[in-house]
């Protein structure tokens, strides 16, 4: 069972989970911290700036192990990038080069990194450092999280989820993948707290989050409380017919839940009603027209009777057109 207090499935203390990003155009420098750090960690390589940075962008590690001098971008504008990108700049960045000069060091912490080691590297040296890297990388995201949690749902707030819906439509954007949002509203939850105290109304929302998280299954889709009785659901790379039938599956979650609602206009239980909005690699546009639309369809849920689902794929932005000669 999924408990609702628990941080994130991507957040884990440094091991074989662990994924570190190599970066050099040398293959053989590769191969040595592969064979310093494979027994230990997840690793993966690029050999240019470009690479990495894609695979950052794409797939953020927990600490990259960077070269300076590569023949596209070199260590310092792809560090510049990391940092200048919301959703890359909380990535720890390692430099690992021959230069040895202060001023080049100077540099690379000025810009945001957190280490500089020299080559030739020390095994034992350069994997205390990580390890310290690692951890300091854990309790930062610990402490993020819960900073960004509901205290009364275990959800995320409404901070994190203002926070992040930006950076994943940015994502789904640059990726070409699909993006989904589910707005959901507990029916008719004043009467319920009028009728069965607020307590019971505390522990009513709890269950829903519980039943939210056991339905979300995957590290990326997220369950943010939203405000009161509302909650929101962003589900990165998801076609617009999955989102709908999952936020079908969430109201009957809920509603077999079968906590007594004797004040519902909509059943005999508590259910929500639920808002769908989709966005595809076409949309354009920008993350606020994705939330409003899935607004208006969790309004046209409950104006038609609420207990239902309500859906729209978000239209394509219009193309500015050049002004009449």
């Amino acid at each position: 069972m999924s408990d609702p207090n628990a941080v994130s499935p991507s957040l884990h203390e440094p091991g074989p989970q662990s994924r570190l990003l190599l970066v050099d155009d040398q293959p053989i420098n590769i191969r040595v911290l592969q064979q310093i750090f494979s027994s230990q960690y997840s690793c993966f390589a690029a050999t240019g700036g470009v690479q990495a940075l894609e695979f950052c962008r794409r797939t953020p590690p927990d600490l990259v192990l960077l070269d300076i001098v590569m023949p596209d971008l070199d260590g310092y504008e792809v560090c510049k990038a990391l940092k200048a990108d919301a959703a890359t700049r909380d990535i720890p960045i390692i430099f690992i080069t021959a230069h040895t000069d202060a001023l080049e060091e100077t540099q690379a912490l000025e810009l945001g990194a957190v280490d500089f080691i020299s080559k030739p590297v020390n095994p034992a040296v350069v994997r205390a450092r990580v390890k310290t890297q690692l951890t300091l990388k854990y309790q930062s995201d610990l402490l993020r999280q819960m900073a960004f949690r509901d205290g009364l749902t275990g959800a995320f707030n409404r901070r994190y989820f203002d926070q992040q819906l930006p950076i994943e439509f940015t994502r789904a954007a640059r990726n070409q993948s699909s993006l989904a949002l589910i707005m959901l509203d507990v029916d008719f939850f004043k009467r319920f707290n009028d009728r069965y105290g607020h307590q019971a109304g505390d522990d009513c929302l709890r269950q829903i989050v519980t039943t939210l998280q056991q339905q979300l299954r995957r590290p990326a889709d997220l369950v943010a409380r939203y405000g009161g009785e509302e909650f929101v659901c962003i589900l990165p790379d998801t076609a617009f017919d999955d989102a709908m039938h999952l936020a079908h599956d969430l109201m009957t979650s809920v509603q077999s839940l079968v906590i007594a609602h004797a004040d519902s206009d909509a059943a005999r239980v508590v259910t929500i009603s639920v808002g769908v909005a989709g966005c595809t690699p076409a949309t354009g546009g920008a993350a606020d027209a994705l939330l409003k639309l899935a607004d208006s369809q969790l309004y046209q849920a409950k104006r038609a009777g609420r207990a239902r689902v309500c859906g729209q794929l978000l239209q394509p932005a219009p193309h500015d057109t050049p002004p009449a000669r």
